[in-house]
């Protein structure tokens, strides 16, 4: 066994002979090496002698009268090396002679720092720095299989080092790591509370180390790692109270140095687990993070919009994924169970090996990212909706408008982060109006990208098309802004058009695709007999030919479907497919001529979304077969399609219109007749609307 000098070594020669004996007499060396298997040091931090003391106050010897120790040390013997066990007990039998060794470590600790500054002398100073050093999990079960320093060494020289925390700058940053960097986290109340304090003093006298610290503290926050909580000598430590540890440390902190909010928030940023990391290391980042807004409001945008960043771009990700994968498997995928709370299993040892495998591992890693984190984000903002004031749920829905305008809209092909205000935006029908309201100010905004504008209009449409708690007065009121808007579109664009072109009108184009998606899903709505306070099935009962549409309606898409602009050769051929069958159905408009000559009409325009050079959007273009042509139309990117994800789609029950077959209409059923009296007047247009670029 490693001998190691003690504080007492030095005391004891520098007292006279009469006094060594006694002393040995009545004290046991402390070694900075020695094992122990005592868990019973458990007494509170006011308990300890924390005043600091100067060396003057040192004692020259000890006291004659000095009394007995409380217990005696246990001996016991295994072969080669005699161990002493410290007493265990509830209550305080700290030796005092122990207690009477923090002023002799105080000027050990003193003196080795003097020394390793001013003498380049640095013996004592690294034996300090080894007591931190030293990995108590690397002795396992057997706590004496790896030589440590007992729990009274740690505590007496952390204690020390807090009367010494203005000598601990720069040239001490060895040491101030090792012990920032040690284990802590596993041990009893006392040292946990001794530790913390010695963390809020350090950053408190010597902020050039908070950053240090910061990053300890935050790197604990994305799952504990084995062994953490099960340190030899010590009870068993939970994650979850692991966590409160970190989170209890980091409030200190942030109260004894108020500036240090906007420190940590860059470091809560870099701190994130990396890509390669599993799912349960980013849900539990997730969690912890939304337990810091708790004691640091401050630091709520900035987390939030942290969190939202993350999860955009993992959804986006998936999503990219999917579209290179089968349909089925990508089905498959995203319909798998959760795999229990924050802990997802992360063995795929089963798994194929081959390439196909591990990308099928990788995206299933990816789903459960967002799907974990996307669930507690619901859970955290549920608060506020549920049970505030309507002042707190505007100043949420503030909150989550601001990250959907620069983060969520933003980025093309988002899939499940929107979810967040689809939900919470129909919670009354005042939010219901401000999200609406929201998208229609930038589809009108001639200062926005045209691309904005594009993507405004697909989720207000998306929005209306499929939330349940949507009223029909909602329903009409938007339909009727897109469609006054369609036609002041119409009528700026039409004098210079010569053909379809979606450069050029790709916000006329993305409002009439927003008004055939909404007309497909929400048409019961838009009829005269709803508008005068028919229930839904009291019109799905009427006869196809009673169903009527306010006139405004038939006029205005039928003066723009057969425009040079011919919004059906741009628009998504599945949408204005549905569209033409149900129109028809209704005798509202007959398009099908039109689809048969766009058929044999070639379109050479370009997608918006290729050609703005916008850093959030990824640059796609997919080119669509049209008969023997290749043309450019818009996607059929809907952002509240069906949501998928197995765990947090609970939070969507009940928010969702499905697709309901309109009654007396065959699903494969496409008419060539009818609507003769429509008929006319589409051969009419249909020469202006085939006039250019026809080969």
């Amino acid at each position: 066994m490693i001998s190691v000098a003690t504080p007492h070594d030095s005391a004891l020669t520098a007292l006279p002979p009469s006094h060594r004996t006694k002393m040995i007499a009545t004290s046991s060396p402390i070694s900075i090496l020695k094992s122990s298997k005592s868990t019973g040091m458990k007494r509170k931090m006011d308990e300890v002698d924390l005043a600091p003391s100067s060396p003057s106050s040192l004692p020259d010897t000890l006291p004659e009268d000095a009394p007995p120790l409380k217990k005696r040390p246990r001996v016991t013997f295994d072969d080669k090396n005699i161990r002493t066990h410290e007493p265990s007990s509830e209550q305080d039998d700290t030796p005092k002679t122990v207690k009477e060794s923090l002023p002799i470590v105080r000027e050990e600790i003193r003196r080795a720092i003097h020394r390793h500054v001013s003498a380049a002398d640095s013996e004592g100073y690294d034996r300090i720095k080894d007591i931190f050093v030293a990995d108590p999990k690397k002795a396992g079960n057997d706590p004496y299989a790896y030589d440590l320093p007992t729990h009274t060494t740690l505590k007496l020289h952390l204690t020390g080092l807090l009367s010494h925390i203005a000598s601990l700058d720069r040239n001490c940053s060895g040491l101030v790591h090792a012990i920032v960097n040690s284990e802590w986290l596993g041990r009893d109340e006392a040292y946990v509370k001794l530790y913390t304090r010695f963390l809020g003093n350090l950053t408190a006298a010597q902020g050039g180390y908070l950053g240090v610290v910061f990053r300890m503290l935050t790197s604990k926050l994305t799952g504990v790692s084995r062994g953490t909580g099960r340190l030899p000598g010590y009870p068993i430590v939970h994650s979850s109270q692991i966590y409160a540890r970190v989170h209890t440390a980091l409030r200190y902190v942030l109260r004894l140095v108020p500036a240090g909010s906007g420190a940590l928030s860059p470091i809560l940023s870099t701190s994130f687990p990396f890509e390669t990391d599993p799912a349960k290391s980013y849900i539990a980042y997730t969690r912890n993070l939304l337990r810091i807004i708790e004691y640091a409001p401050e630091l709520q945008s900035d987390i939030l919009t942290l969190l939202t960043e993350k999860l955009v771009k993992i959804d986006v990700q998936i999503q990219v994924d999917l579209e290179d994968v089968e349909d089925e498997i990508g089905e498959e995928l995203l319909h798998e169970s959760p795999e229990g709370d924050d802990e997802v299993d992360d063995d795929e040892s089963d798994a194929s090996d081959d390439e196909d495998g591990q990308r099928s591992r990788e995206m299933k890693q990816s789903i459960h990212k967002v799907d974990g984190m996307i669930d507690v984000l619901f859970d955290y903002y549920s608060a506020p909706f549920s049970t505030g004031s309507l002042d707190d749920k505007e100043n949420t829905l503030e909150l989550l408008l601001s990250h959907f305008q620069t983060i969520i809209l933003p980025t093309y092909r988002s899939r499940h982060s929107q979810f967040l205000l689809f939900h919470f935006s129909q919670s009354s029908p005042e939010l219901v109006d401000r999200f609406a309201s929201a998208c229609i100010q930038l589809i009108f905004s001639k200062l926005q990208p045209g691309l904005t504008r594009q993507s405004a209009a697909a989720y207000l449409a998306s929005f209306v098309a499929r939330g349940a708690h949507i009223s029909g007065d909602v329903v009409r009121d938007v339909f009727d802004l897109l469609l006054t808007h369609l036609n002041d579109l119409r009528i700026d664009y039409e004098p210079s058009c010569r053909g379809p072109d979606l450069r050029r009108y790709g916000p006329f184009y993305s409002t009439a695709q927003a008004l055939l998606y909404i007309f497909c899903f929400r048409w019961r709505d838009l009829t005269t007999a709803a508008i005068e306070g028919d229930s839904i099935e009291q019109v799905e009962d009427l006869e196809p030919s009673q169903v009527m549409f306010p006139p405004n309606i038939k006029e205005i898409l039928h003066k723009s479907i057969y425009s040079r602009l011919n919004p059906l050769k741009i628009c998504s051929p599945g949408i204005v497919a549905e569209f033409a069958r149900i129109s028809h159905h209704f005798q509202l408009l007959y398009v099908y001529p039109l689809l048969e000559t766009n058929k044999r009409l070639r379109v050479t325009a370009f997608r918006s979304i290729s050609t703005l050079t916008n850093a959030n959007f990824s640059q796609v273009e997919r080119e669509i077969r049209a008969g023997d042509h290749l043309g450019y139309q818009l996607d059929a990117y809907f952002p509240f399609d069906p949501y998928q994800l197995p765990r947090s789609r609970r939070w969507i029950e009940g928010d969702y219109v499905e697709w309901r077959g309109v009654p007396g209409l065959d699903e494969g059923e496409e008419s060539d007749s009818g609507a003769e009296d429509d008929e006319d007047d589409d051969e009419d247009d249909e020469e202006d609307a085939t006039g250019t670029d026809e080969e």
